[in-house]
């Protein structure tokens, strides 16, 4: 099974951040237009659009306020049923090991599952339901 074939492209690029409206206004500046804000438990989520960029920002404690303090990136997939099967037959490094949902995001919500890079990085792949 090719992963591949559920995959479209770059989703979005995760930042997370402890000031969300100075975030949020700092990239307004650079063109960037609030495509939608979600409440997430203890934390919120806002999804800053710009061309084809898309960036997720969310409420935590703290961050390392350093280079590499980008999260994640994720993946747009199209069945994420299959992506996961095709992960799974590929052996990757699963974060959580299962499929995971947030109903509160857009619509209708999303699914997703993370892996770890060979590097240590989160890559997400991501299904907007």
């Amino acid at each position: 099974m090719n992963l591949t074939a559920y995959i479209t492209g770059i989703q979005h690029v995760g930042i997370p951040t402890t000031k969300l409206d100075e975030t949020i206004a700092y990239y307004e500046k650079l063109g960037f237009t609030v495509a939608g804000t979600f409440p997430n438990g203890d934390s919120t989520c806002a999804f800053l659009r710009f061309a084809n960029l898309t960036l997720e920002v969310w409420t935590v404690e703290s961050t390392p306020n350093t280079a590499g303090a980008i999260n994640h990136f994720a993946l747009n997939t199209t069945d994420i049923e299959k992506a996961f099967e095709a992960a799974t037959e590929l052996g990757l490094n699963f974060v959580e090991g299962s499929i995971q949902h947030i109903p509160s995001f857009w619509d209708k919500g999303i699914a997703y599952f993370n892996v770890l890079g060979p590097n240590g990085e989160t890559i997400e792949f991501c299904q907007i339901l």
